[in-house]
């Protein structure tokens, strides 16, 4: 008996997109810039693919570009911003519990000379709105803020961000992650007044290696890949048809079950926290109690227990967890994020982080709290000693 609970680091690709990628192998393999028909009815493929994309996030689709993944899409878009409006000013207004994807490429800018203001964010990873106007100033070039935070669940306010920005800065850019939201959350990059908006295909049960990046057609970047001028010239290389295609079945099933499977995950969410806390006692939720948090994400803070102890005590019973961002999770670092909620050191050892599917059933649930209260026990009549 396997229980999968960490769909935050990747989903498992539903059935119809494995045959779509299958399909797209055997079939569709020609090159979408070659001159003929097998060339041509790739290109129109992806196209529908890009203008179905496109008419979920309510934008054009000449502003939706494939990429291989969030990393690349948050690299490309941020990098394609501070290159281009560098002589306006230096100064960045980030986060300090964005994904490593965006921190680490802020990280390089400063060490080039760039002013970055990592905002905080309270014992629920919310960011105050007074402090990111206080921040603004006229050599602000970027805000890069993300929707759902990855290891916590925490929703930010991305809605509100414009509204700070009007009367302090008309030049600044709002770059969001959306990799944790898309599919998952409502979310609304044109109205929000959002400029560039990444996403990913395997955290919707599509395939790994595709992604996509929103960019606003009014503010006109600069590619940072360059050859065969595809994706219009920003983005170059062969495009991964496969891939594309595989993203276009995912997101197409995905957008017509979205409010049935987001109730569905809600309520495994809340009788998964329900049983916890009649089952375990000295824990701690670090992810907002509320509609600020995504329904598909928990972390929860074990006292008395190593997270990463508890993860393979979890997993030799078939239930699969993660302790943090499984992008950065093989480091010895502490999270980042639950360092910047505050928590204590004893706090953030104990961390595991549960994210929820539809595939998820009570039953699974019940399973994993048994487990979960015996391991926990377990382990504690160790380190208690």
């Amino acid at each position: 008996m396997n229980i999968y609970l960490d769909n935050c680091s990747t989903t498992k690709p539903r059935e119809e997109v494995i045959e779509e990628i299958i399909y797209a192998l055997r079939e569709e393999y020609g090159n979408p810039s070659s001159l003929h028909k097998m060339g041509f009815n790739v290109e129109k493929k992806i196209e529908e693919i890009r203008n179905n994309i496109a008419s979920f996030l309510e934008v054009n689709k000449d502003e939706i570009y494939f990429t291989s993944g969030g990393t690349e899409s948050n690299n490309m878009a941020i990098q394609s911003i501070i290159n281009k409006h560098n002589r306006i000013g230096k100064h960045i207004i980030t986060t300090k519990i964005e994904h490593p994807s965006v921190l680490n490429v802020l990280k390089d800018y400063e060490e080039k000379g760039y002013d970055i203001t990592y905002l905080k964010v309270n014992d629920k990873g919310l960011i105050s709105l007074d402090q990111l106007k206080r921040s603004i100033r006229e050599d602000t070039i970027l805000i890069a803020i993300m929707h759902v935070n990855n290891e916590i669940g925490a929703i930010q306010p991305i809605w509100e961000i414009k509204k700070v920005l009007k009367g302090k800065n008309s030049r600044a850019l709002i770059h969001v992650d959306g990799v944790q939201g898309f599919g998952k959350v409502h979310i609304d990059p044109k109205g929000w007044g959002v400029d560039t908006y990444s996403f990913s295909g395997h955290k919707i049960h599509g395939p790994k290696g595709i992604g996509g990046l929103y960019i606003n057609k009014e503010i006109k970047l600069n590619p940072i890949i360059f050859g065969g001028n595809q994706e219009r010239g920003f983005r170059s290389g062969t495009e991964n048809v496969p891939g594309i295609m595989g993203l276009g079945k995912a997101v197409e099933i995905m957008e017509k079950n979205f409010e049935k499977e987001q109730n569905q995950v809600n309520g495994i969410k809340s009788y998964f926290i329900k049983r916890l806390g009649e089952e375990i006692d000295h824990i701690h939720i670090n992810s907002p109690m509320n509609h600020k948090s995504s329904p598909y994400i928990l972390n929860v803070s074990f006292e008395y227990v190593r997270g990463e102890v508890l993860l393979h005590y979890l997993e030799d019973k078939g239930i699969y967890v993660s302790t943090s961002s499984a992008c950065s999770s093989r480091g010895t670092e502490k999270s980042h994020v639950l360092l910047a909620l505050g928590l204590s050191n004893r706090m953030i050892e104990g961390a595991i982080r549960f994210c929820f599917s539809y595939e998820n059933t009570k039953e699974d649930i019940d399973y994993t709290i048994e487990i979960l209260k015996k391991s926990v026990e377990e382990i504690r009549q160790i380190t208690m000693r």
